[in-house]
């Protein structure tokens, strides 16, 4: 009886035993009735290669990473598969190789579903085998190769497999359907890396951005190799000198470049097989302008609350045709006529569709443009934007509603056709209806609840049948262990999971004290807390904020909600979240950690030249633009200054500190969270001091100040010392600059006399001028008088391209 009790304790324990092969040789085949036997393994035993199921008696033959995911409740990660588009049967179905050497996958009536098409008439040994990289190879004894996997990718390129002009990868349906979707990542005929979506009815390219020219997306399409490849630290190269590089680039890890469902492709890394996939880099930061994603005749939000980071909904007058698949769009529940009067058109704002004129129609008219929609029986609509440069309105009869997303800096509406008398009852604009960014009651993603392995019944029954004879008590041990290394198991899972669908991690207090060798090494402090140095496990370098008593005071929930969002914020000049800690009364924010300190260090010690400071302007103003715009202006950052502006190793501008009770509802002005003054002396917008309704102005008041201090070197808490008619004074910085420019002439430029002394005339003059007029502007004292952040970059943008 003990003795039956310890093998049963191991067969708990260890659920699969089963026997593995190494190669399949000719006149050899695998079934797919012994999933569990017939299963080709790659030396290194990262890699498997067998049946995979895809759905009720459906199998495909496909290869998989194996390294430990027997042990994991999540499914393997599938690199490759043969037949993703016509499954198997569950019974009789077999992959063979047969004796003239052609690879083939039979289904239960025989037919054959998939072949390498290779004939070896060589009397050499052919087998067929999974190398360590995961390639699955045919070849002879001798080394020569009839057929290779990695040449007939599916969605997944592993580490050293190459993508040709002949190869491309197609994503999958969708999460749980792999067969083939409407997305591809292909060389085009100019040689240039792309991403398509071809759908059904209309194929569109979306990356690079379709309206930019090649060299200005960073492209050279002069080249004859064609060939795209990821390398093993983690460096996605492509002969057009397009590269995307992880973020954990020059670590050992296990990587893999997967063109995603939702048309997205990302690098995915981990350390080894125990551990969750981490998103390492993507090509494209906003979901939804990827084509297609949300099917014709509805519009795409950026939706931080949701898994994908979008939402779909409808045009007014439109329903969903499939309300599981939201690719198949939308269809209209009206039907036009031709009459002219027999149509009116419904304003939807802010809502741009990119491509599908019918004509571009420039200078045009409100009612010009109106006019010519009316004309033509296949005209939907029509768009209206305003062209800033000219200063008129272009006019973009629409024959279809296709890629259409929600902006709010986009300075157009959108004029949908509809029947007359026909308009929906309720006319709430997209804004009211379907544009919430935090809702009050939504789900954390953090507290998502999982589906626990059944538990199994005999485990209790002879735990105590073991207690009950006694002398067994080895086995009894044996079982308890077993338990918790498997629970133990599950709760890594849990938090890998976690860290995989939101970006980033939950630490214990534990492991960030460690980080920082008990919080030693201080790098700063601000009101919000005070910022360690600190190196995590992983060997990244890290900022980690531990939070005053004031910002405490979250409630678990309140704080998990919060920094889930920021979390999932995503921009190249905002400082990057890469966790948190929640443990007890501890709260503790983890961010990365950038080379050259704050902008306020830099300008100090002297070291930035006048092209640095022009570029940390304009970064700095497009990551405030993309707190401001990209969700209806939910976040405010309240304290920009220059200790809150970091710099990368490049001097590339983030902005730091955002975040935590910022969280704004867009319909309520008069939120709680602001009913007190925030930010920091010198830099605060005049409505925090008269108790007028706060709104992103106070940012772009600040901003200008900013501005000020990089132009001018001048700090503007400590005022300006001047020297008027033998009498000394001091000026605040803001009276001394505008004195300065309306006192100016031509001989003696104004802006030569705000400069920073340390620059020594070494500067482009008409790029300081454009930004010391800018910063003016930004601090006006009426907030309505200055401009957005948005047309902030517009007009530095538009400055920087001009010369």
């Amino acid at each position: 009886m003990p003795i039956i009790l310890v093998l049963l304790s191991f067969a708990l324990c260890f659920e699969f035993s089963y026997s593995q092969l190494d190669i399949l040789t000719k006149g050899s085949s695998l079934s797919v009735e012994k999933t569990q036997q017939d299963v080709l393994v790659s030396p290194n035993r990262i890699f498997s290669a067998g049946f995979y199921s895809v759905g009720f008696n459906a199998y495909s033959f496909a290869v998989w990473f194996s390294q430990n995911d027997d042990q994991r409740s999540s499914e393997p990660t599938v690199v490759w598969m043969a037949n993703r588009d016509q499954p198997v049967n569950g019974k009789r179905s077999k992959l063979s190789l047969l004796k003239d050497g052609n690879l083939v996958l039979t289904d239960a009536g025989k037919s054959v579903v998939w072949t390498t098409e290779t004939v070896s008439s060589s009397n050499l040994e052919l087998r067929l085998l999974l190398q360590d990289t995961g390639n699955l190879v045919l070849r002879h004894t001798e080394g020569v190769i009839l057929w290779q996997s990695f040449d007939f990718p599916t969605d997944t390129l592993l580490p050293l497999q190459p993508l040709t002009r002949v190869t491309k990868l197609i994503s999958s349906r969708s999460q749980s359907n792999h067969s083939s979707g409407f997305f591809q990542l292909f060389f085009d005929d100019d040689n240039l890396l792309k991403l398509l979506y071809n759908g059904p009815d209309v194929s569109s390219v979306y990356w690079p951005d379709p309206w930019l020219v090649s060299w200005d997306a960073g492209r050279f399409g002069y080249n004859n190799s064609r060939v795209a490849m990821l390398d093993t630290l983690g460096n996605f190269t492509s002969s057009d000198d397009f590269y995307g590089v992880s973020y954990d680039y020059g670590r050992v890890m296990q990587r893999r470049v997967k063109l995603d469902f939702d048309g997205n492709i990302r690098i995915y890394s981990r350390e080894n097989g125990a551990e969750d996939w981490m998103v390492s880099w993507q090509a494209k930061l906003q979901a939804c302008q990827i084509h297609g994603i949300c099917g014709a005749n509805s519009t795409c939000t950026y939706d931080p609350s949701s898994i994908t980071g979008k939402k779909c909904s409808c045009l007014p007058g439109y329903r969903v045709k499939n309300q599981t698949d939201w690719t198949y769009g939308c269809e209209p529940i009206f039907k036009l006529s031709c009459n002219k009067s027999e149509s009116e058109f419904m304003l939807v704002s802010h809502i741009e569709f990119y491509g599908y004129d019918f004509t571009f129609l420039p200078n045009y008219t409100f009612d010009q443009c109106k006019n010519y929609c009316l004309q033509f029986c296949n005209c939907k609509g029509f768009q209206y934007s305003i062209n800033m440069g000219a200063g008129y309105f272009n006019c973009y009869p629409k024959l279809l509603f296709l890629n259409g997303y929600w902006s709010p800096a986009f300075s157009g509406n959108l004029y949908l056709r509809l029947p007359k008398g026909t308009m929906p009852s309720i006319k709430e604009s997209i804004e009211e209806s379907n544009l919430v960014c935090l809702p009050q009651n939504r789900t954390i993603l953090l507290e998502r609840a999982y589906v626990k392995n059944r538990e199994n019944g005999s485990v209790k029954y002879f735990l105590w049948i073991a207690s009950a004879i006694g002398g067994i008590e080895i086995a009894s041990i044996f079982l308890v262990w077993c338990f918790l290394f498997r629970n133990q198991q599950k709760s890594g899972n849990r938090e890998g999971y976690q860290l995989t669908a939101i970006g980033f991690r939950k630490f214990s207090y534990s492991e960030l004290k460690e980080a920082t060798r008990g919080f030693s090494q201080e790098i700063g402090r601000g009101g919000g807390g005070i910022l360690y140095k600190g190196v995590l496990s992983d060997k990244r370098v890290a900022a980690i904020k531990r939070l005053n008593e004031v910002n405490k005071g979250f409630g678990e929930s309140e704080f998990l909600a919060e920094v889930s969002i920021i979390g999932r914020l995503n921009h190249m000049n905002l400082i990057e979240m890469w966790g948190y800690c929640a443990e007890g009364k501890h709260r503790l924010l983890v961010y990365e950690y950038v080379e050259h300190g704050s902008l306020a260090e830099n300008l100090l010690s002297n070291s930035l030249d006048w092209t640095q400071r022009f570029n940390i302007a304009l970064g700095t103003a497009k990551g405030l633009a993309y707190l401001h715009e990209e969700c209806l202006e939910w976040i405010l950052h309240c304290d920009i200054k220059p200790h809150n502006i970091l710099l990368d190793y490049n001097y590339q501008p983030k902005v730091a500190d955002f975040g935590l009770s910022k969280l704004l509802n867009r319909n309520d002005l008069n939120n709680h969270s602001l009913s007190r003054i925030r930010g920091t002396r010198g830099y605060m917008a005049p409505e925090w001091l008269f108790n007028s309704p706060v709104t992103s102005k106070v940012d772009v008041y600040s901003y200008g100040i900013v501005v000020l201090e990089i132009v001018t070197g001048k700090s503007p808490t400590m005022g300006v010392q001047t020297i008027d008619e033998g009498v000394e004074g001091q000026k605040r910085l803001v009276t001394w600059v505008r004195e300065k420019k309306e006192g100016g002439s031509a001989v003696d430029s104004w802006v030569e006399q705000i400069m920073d002394p340390v620059l020594e005339g070494n500067y482009d003059v008409a790029k300081m001028e454009t930004l010391a007029e800018l910063a003016l502007q930004c601090v006006e004292k009426e907030k309505d008088s200055r401009p957005t952040m948005r047309q902030v970059v517009e007009m530095l943008e538009c400055h920087e391209n001009h010369y």
